[in-house]
């Protein structure tokens, strides 16, 4: 009578699985990966013909992959025209994952860099009761003096980062707010904006460039430059700030300190779930 092979055991420093068959498995999670990844980037629906091609695998592959992830909820189909979509399970885990985010902690990263690489000092700001207000803050080892720190509310019309919201963040209570700053500021500052539509202007501007620049209108001797960070919603949700001395602080548009905040604040968004429209 033939025996059936010994049922391997785990033991310390040995594995369940032969090396072959461990292997074949992690394969196999990442083509489902591949598959879900592709189908997400195809805006969540897919014929198999579309998806196969999308992710260069037979059609015979991709479904016999496409009916596991059936079985877990993770895809589903359409019975009217057949084509996959996007399962509960994966909703559920996108949930969980959206939860979890917010622009401080995924800004905490970029706001290292930014100090490290530039010199600078830097923050984070979100949209509060009185206004932007700064959230989280990095100095560098020879700080800037500055009377900001978490907590400072940030003005709307004379400040990087208050410009950033007007401009993108479609609320009555941030134009009543620059309304407000624009009459109580002295005849100099007012001469800085453009007097035919000084309020239509900076939002114009911060639109076209996705990103605010200021030069000693906030604090006197401070230049600063602001970015916009996006949500999964594509909705403004905070702004990232560098700021410093205006004698040896590039505020231009297109200076090297205005790139990598850009290039900051578009990697927090990703983070945060933000999809760029093409």
């Amino acid at each position: 009578m033939k025996k059936n092979p010994p049922i391997p055991t785990v033991d310390a420093g040995t594995t369940a699985l032969p090396e072959r068959e461990r292997r074949q498995r992690v394969q196999s999670a990442t083509t489902a990966v591949v598959l879900l990844k592709g189908l997400a980037a195809l805006g969540g629906r897919a014929s198999l013909t579309a998806l196969a091609a999308y992710v260069n695998e037979s059609p015979a592959k991709v479904h016999r992959y496409l009916v596991s992830l059936m079985e877990e909820s993770l895809v589903a189909q359409e019975p009217h025209n057949q084509q996959y979509v996007l399962g509960p399970e994966c909703l559920a885990i996108g949930l969980a994952a959206m939860r979890m985010v917010d622009p401080i902690r995924e800004g905490e990263a970029s706001l290292v860099r930014l100090r490290e690489s530039l010199d600078v000092t830097c923050f984070v700001a979100v949209m509060g009761n009185r206004g932007p207000t700064i959230v989280r803050f990095e100095e560098p080892g020879l700080p800037v003096t500055v009377n900001v720190r978490v907590g400072s509310v940030m003005s709307v019309l004379w400040s990087a980062t208050g410009r950033i919201f007007l401009g993108l963040l479609n609320e009555s209570r941030i134009r009543e707010l620059a309304e407000e700053e624009l009459a109580a500021a002295p005849a100099e500052l007012r001469a800085q904006l453009d007097p035919r539509d000084p309020i239509g202007t900076i939002k114009n501007e911060v639109r076209a460039a996705q990103c605010a620049t200021v030069k000693d209108t906030n604090l006197k001797g401070i230049s600063a430059v602001a970015a916009p960070l996006f949500d999964f919603n594509g909705r403004l949700c905070g702004t990232l700030t560098a700021l410093g001395a205006t004698g040896g602080f590039d505020s231009s548009f297109d200076g090297a300190i205005a790139a990598a905040v850009r290039r900051e604040a578009q990697a927090i968004s990703v983070r945060l779930g933000y999809v760029a429209q093409t």
